[in-house]
């Protein structure tokens, strides 16, 4: 503002703030979250390492990323229903969870029960995707059954037999003949459908049994390695079996954190490709935290969740999916399904949050976060390797010892409001909807593991 006013040094700056700690050092305003990240009081382009030089997918300008929802109701007609809605009112892609028990999910148990689901669906122009757990590879036919062998259709196949072992201590039958049960699937269904993606790799089972960035980021990339391995094992060559897997994220209210773990994902990725010879860029689907949602005055959560899907989508997601904010209570309403879908909507058409590629290039914290968990998610996957790979690494219970840091940092009101009438939600049995499944079950013992638990 004036041409002979001296430009403040940082020294300035902290002979100032000196002055106001009188006794204490400048080094007492430096914490450490709870997963043992350094947060400074002061960052500079001296702190900062050189920008993170990301490579990203190929984005709409008007839809800059996928706004994803799921549906996990018992009855396939409402889960129907619910996916409808859901296309018409501005989502572009769905998951549907599959639990035949419909305790957790639809209750599908053959290919006419996916059919019946996905209704109405053009595959074509809808991306649609599955969650099945343990029966992932039975779902994944079911859905190649109703893209009736359009080489166009958009899938999500989402096979993830390595995060539903990790969750459920158990897998039936040996865990290894589950990896190598989906890479021989998935290796068939890749020539058919050559838009589909195979495999989930997500690093969401230790962020929801309160685990920190860098524990989620090392799962996450141990598993991606796990699965390349697995389909060039069934034939494919690595380009296509990593350009075939997609990355699983959480995204929270945290959203510095959530921008700078979903940055770092891209590092952490690019290195593995690259010591493998392979160049493909990381396809992240970013679901937001279950944990952070608050079950007391859940009004609340709309907030947690804007702030998640505002964290993904800085952070570069290529996809985005966010609860409802009446998860904890029960199944949501249309009301809450509504709220969810236009939250991103929000954030894309008048927010217009996705028009900068990576704004947080450059910014010194943002950056300096990034190399943070960058450098510990690797470590964290270099353990799990060095235990013998992610298989070993749960039998063995160094993931179990690995997270927890923050299970207790959960969804918390300070100031819940006491006269708050609980939000109307839909409460089913899923009983009512249970329905007969093949079984999952491969010949051999079950693996056993210290169960990672949300």
């Amino acid at each position: 503002m004036a041409d002979d006013a001296a430009a403040a040094t940082r020294q300035d700056w902290l002979a100032l703030v000196q002055r106001t700690l009188k006794d204490k050092d400048f080094a007492s305003l430096t914490r450490r979250t709870a997963d043992g990240l350094t947060i400074a009081p002061l960052y500079t382009d001296e702190d900062s390492p050189p920008a993170a030089q990301l490579r990203f997918n190929p984005r709409d300008d008007e839809r800059p990323w996928d706004l994803r929802t799921a549906t996990a109701h018992p009855s396939p007609d409402a889960a129907n229903a619910e996916i409808l809605t859901d296309l018409d009112g501005g989502a572009a892609s769905v998951l549907v969870r599959i639990d035949p028990s419909g305790e957790a999910g639809v209750a599908i148990g053959s290919a006419e029960g996916l059919a019946r689901a996905l209704d109405g669906v053009i595959l074509e122009l809808a991306p649609v995707g599955i969650d099945a757990g343990f029966l992932g590879v039975q779902a994944a036919d079911w859905l190649a059954d109703a893209a009736k062998s359009s080489p166009t259709a958009q899938l999500m196949f989402h096979l993830d037999p390595l995060g539903a072992f990790a969750e459920a201590g158990r897998s039936p039958g040996p865990i290894e003949a589950h990896l190598i049960a989906g890479a021989n699937t998935g290796a068939r269904l890749s020539a058919t459908y050559p838009k589909a993606s195979l495999f989930l790799a997500s690093g969401r089972v230790v962020h929801e049994a309160g685990g920190g960035a860098a524990d989620e980021l090392g799962f996450m990339a141990a598993s991606a390695l796990a699965y390349a391995k697995a389909l060039a094992g069934a034939g494919m060559s690595l380009d296509e079996a990593f350009a075939r897997i997609t990355l699983g994220l959480s995204a929270d209210a945290q959203y510095f954190r959530t921008i700078a773990k979903l940055r770092a994902a891209r590092i952490v990725w690019a290195r593995i490709v690259q010591a493998c010879g392979v160049e493909a860029p990381a396809r992240i689907e970013a679901r937001s935290s279950r944990r952070m949602l608050a079950a007391q005055d859940v009004w609340t959560n709309m907030l947690r969740l804007t702030i998640a899907g505002f964290g993904a989508a800085t952070g570069g997601a290529d996809a985005v999916v966010l609860g409802a904010f009446t998860d904890p209570l029960g199944l949501p309403t249309a009301f809450a399904r509504r709220q969810s879908r236009n939250a991103q909507l929000v954030l894309v058409e008048e927010a217009h949050v996705g028009a900068v590629a990576d704004p947080g290039r450059g910014a010194w914290f943002i950056e300096s976060l990034t190399d943070q968990i960058a450098h510990a998610g690797w470590a964290s996957f270099q353990a799990i390797e060095a235990a013998g790979g992610l298989v070993r690494a749960l039998e063995a219970g160094v993931v179990a010892k690995q997270r927890g840091a923050e299970s207790a940092q959960v969804g918390v009101t300070v100031f819940p409001n006491a006269n708050d009438a609980p939000s109307v939600v839909e409460i089913v049995s899923g009983a009512d909807f249970a329905i007969e499944a093949p079984s999952p079950r491969l010949p051999g013992p079950d693996s056993t593991c210290p169960a990672v638990a949300p």
